[in-house]
C-alpha cells in the first residue's frame, strides 16, 4: 500500500491523531504529510480509516 496526500489538505491534522506513525504535520507547508512510502501491514486499516475520515478527501490510498 501507498498513501499521498493532495494539496487539497486543510491542515487539521486528524490523520495526524489518529496515525502518528504515519502522518505528520508540516509547520511550514501547513499541511500534513506522509513520512514513508510503503506502509507497514500492520498500519494499512488506520490509514484507510484516515483517509476515510480526511474531510477534505485530500489523502489517496493505491492498494
Amino acid at each position: 500500500m501507498k498513501v499521498t496526500i493532495t494539496d487539497q489538505c486543510m491542515g487539521d491534522r486528524n490523520c495526524n491523531k489518529l496515525c502518528p506513525e504515519i502522518f505528520e504535520y508540516d509547520e511550514d507547508a501547513l499541511l500534513s504529510i506522509v513520512k514513508m512510502d510503503a506502509i507497514p501491514d500492520h498500519l494499512q486499516d488506520v490509514v484507510r480509516r484516515a483517509a476515510l475520515e480526511c474531510g477534505a478527501d485530500a489523502i489517496e490510498v493505491e492498494e
